[in-house]
């Protein structure tokens, strides 16, 4: 069985972060290519259960990405939190600024430099980290309900990601609830993330090269991602096919949430799981030119977490450190 506890956390200076490297070579277009994005029906979960989580690890270990239909969450409530994300946003700057990033929680506006461009993003967003949460809440006056709404979509959020990551559990030999209890929303160390994001519109005299979401993987365990219809641009290159350069669009469809495996996860996993690269590309000219919104919800294993590789093919890590390596590459001064 694997501990996902450790009380001694080893040295930063003994962490090698692949990642980062293979981020550091994906900056160029390359192609598209039309492939397969697997649907995955929830419902009927525990009688189905063995079923669904062959479909979940074929569908993961074959592309990296996947999409799940009759997840739990109602349209209503993701329409709901997409409203709230909208009114967020529809703010003034100086009020918003109230709010600063930092240890991903927060607001930031242009402020993440991928290491694939080098670039900012063309984007804001907004992140809710529940235990990093003080001072950083619009006050009732200026977003009514925002606080108590934002935490019950989050609820949900993680109660459909840690089923996902139980049936994961199930394949890799560990415990069922081994992510559940490496993802605990009552501990302090709790450090899944729910984020806000709004995709700028086009503007005359765009800076060359720039992207909304620059190529990445994701640095958690699983990403969940809502998206709006009409509201395309997401692109996914498969885990095994990243030298190809091939990258997909995911078409944002009502019903479904897309589901992609992240870095924690591909070690935990000792690379069965493969994390995929994606993007969000700046629309063509007879595409949709307004503002582009998602959310996201990225189940990080809690900072007092171990992430042992079981084969040593990666050192032992703690979710904190993995974490904080992650984000200072991405972001200045914000962990």
């Amino acid at each position: 069985m694997l501990n996902p506890v450790t009380t001694t956390p080893p040295a930063p200076s003994d962490f090698a972060l692949e990642e980062l490297r293979k981020e550091s070579t994906m900056g160029t277009e390359g192609t598209t290519v039309a492939r397969e994005v697997r649907v995955i029906d929830l419902s009927d979960f525990e009688a189905r259960r063995a079923e669904i989580t062959e479909q979940l690890w074929s569908a993961a270990v074959e592309i990296g990405f996947f999409q799940v239909s009759h997840h739990g969450i109602a349209q209503a409530d993701i329409d709901a939190a997409f409203a709230r994300s909208a009114a967020f946003f529809a703010q003034a700057e100086t009020t918003k600024a109230q709010w600063p990033l930092a240890r991903n929680a927060g607001w930031e506006s242009r402020a993440q430099i991928r290491p694939s461009t080098g670039k900012a993003d063309l984007k804001e967003s907004y992140q809710v980290t529940r235990p990093r949460m003080a001072g950083l809440w619009p006050t009732e006056a200026e977003l009514p309900g925002f606080q108590a709404d934002t935490l019950g979509f989050e609820a949900q959020c993680w109660a459909v990601g840690m089923r996902v990551l139980s049936c994961f559990a199930d394949k890799l030999g560990m415990e069922r609830d081994f992510f559940t209890r490496a993802h605990n929303p009552a501990s302090p160390h709790y450090q899944s993330t729910l984020r806000m994001l709004r995709y700028f519109a086009p503007q005359p005299g765009q800076e060359p090269g720039a992207w909304r979401a620059g190529a990445h993987t994701d640095f958690d365990c699983l990403t969940l991602l809502f998206q709006r219809p009409g509201q395309g641009g997401l692109q996914v290159l498969p885990g095994k096919e990243m030298e190809g350069r091939a990258w997909t669009p995911v078409e944002p469809m009502e019903g479904v949430i897309t589901c992609n495996i992240g870095d924690m996860l591909m070690r935990w996993s000792d690379d069965q799981l493969p994390s995929n690269f994606h993007r969000v590309k700046n629309p063509a000219a007879h595409e949709y030119q307004g503002d582009r919104y998602s959310l996201a919800f990225f189940c990080q294993a809690d900072e007092d977490v171990l992430i042992h590789s079981k084969s040593g093919k990666y050192p032992d890590i703690t979710a904190a450190e993995y974490l904080k390596q992650r984000i200072s590459a991405n972001f200045s001064n914000k962990y």
